[in-house]
């Protein structure tokens, strides 16, 4: 395991943030899940509503259009453990709310906070909990949905990939136990799932624009542990969210190893910064936003 890095705390208050991305006017877009909001932490810590979106906002990212583009997972079920919360009711192992309706895929326009909701389900079959979400160069996006879990059964997860325009979305592998964290590789040439109830890495290999060789993908690493969402670096390391652990770097030459965090709930994490060597970070459990300095430059996403 690596040394622990310092971490220099940014904001504070968030209300189980995640998604964080990186603006070029030093501010922080994230979502806040329970508080159901698209937020803007600016470069002074200070927290702003972009949008309230209600249901459970969960992952974000700039399209081409300048846009935000949300996973929204259509809300938890919370349990408050001293100073932490918990995406989940501990009493009956249930993450899924007694009102809950399903989740979507949206728009929000940054300057006026409007939100369009683009996508509620792929052939039929409602999302249950949208996830994350990446864009690639050609203007479309790759996203998950991880599933709902119940007091005694639990929905499969899968990852999609969707047009901006909202006239069309495919279900590209179906069947993951927690599809989380998604990302593409430097060249563009595969796209990675970190599944979080089985800690595993998975890749499929893109032939063109949400093509994939194989559906079935393959599997990368696995560990004992719990993976949420995940970044990647310019030289291809995968860089995990990984629950209890803090972060989990997996390397091109099949290596890896966690860095730690000071939140059990540590959820996600983007690059930014001079050479993308400073790495947000999430903490969820505990409501903040950190920034850290980052060993190695991350990759620059297609839009931001």
């Amino acid at each position: 395991m690596a040394t622990a890095q310092e971490v220099h705390e940014l904001a504070t208050g968030l209300l189980f943030p995640e998604g964080p991305v990186a603006m070029p006017d030093g501010s922080v877009v994230l979502v806040e899940i329970r508080r159901g909001t698209l937020s803007r932490v600016t470069p002074d810590g200070k927290v702003e509503v972009v949008a309230e979106l209600g249901g459970g906002p969960n992952g974000a990212a700039i399209g081409p259009d300048g846009a935000a583009y949300i996973c929204n997972n259509g809300g938890f079920a919370w349990t408050t453990v001293g100073d932490m919360v918990v995406p989940m009711d501990l009493a009956t192992r249930s993450s899924q709310p007694p009102d809950f309706e399903g989740g979507w895929i949206e728009r929000v326009d940054l300057a006026t906070g409007e939100s369009t909701v683009l996508y509620r389900d792929c052939d039929g079959h409602r999302f249950t909990s949208p996830n994350d979400i990446v864009f690639d160069t050609d203007g479309g996006f790759w996203f998950t949905d991880l599933g709902k879990s119940r007091p005694r059964d639990l929905d499969k997860g899968g990852l999609y990939y969707a047009r901006p325009d909202g006239s069309s979305v495919e279900e590209i592998s179906f069947g993951n136990l927690g599809a989380n964290g998604v990302g593409l590789s430097p060249g563009g040439d595969r796209v990675y799932v970190a599944e979080s109830f089985t800690g595993r890495l998975w890749a499929w290999d893109i032939e063109s624009p949400g093509k994939v060789r194989d559906r079935g993908g393959t599997g990368l690493l696995a560990t004992t542990g719990h993976f949420d969402s995940l970044a990647v670096e310019a030289d291809g390391t995968v860089v995990m969210a990984a629950i209890g652990d803090g972060l989990c770097c997996y390397r091109p030459d099949g290596s890896h190893e966690y860095v730690p965090m000071p939140d059990p709930f540590t959820t996600n994490v983007c690059f930014a910064g001079d050479e993308l060597r400073t790495a947000y970070v999430t903490l969820s459990g505990t409501g903040r936003l950190v920034a850290v300095d980052w060993p190695r430059p991350g990759l620059e996403l297609a839009y931001s």
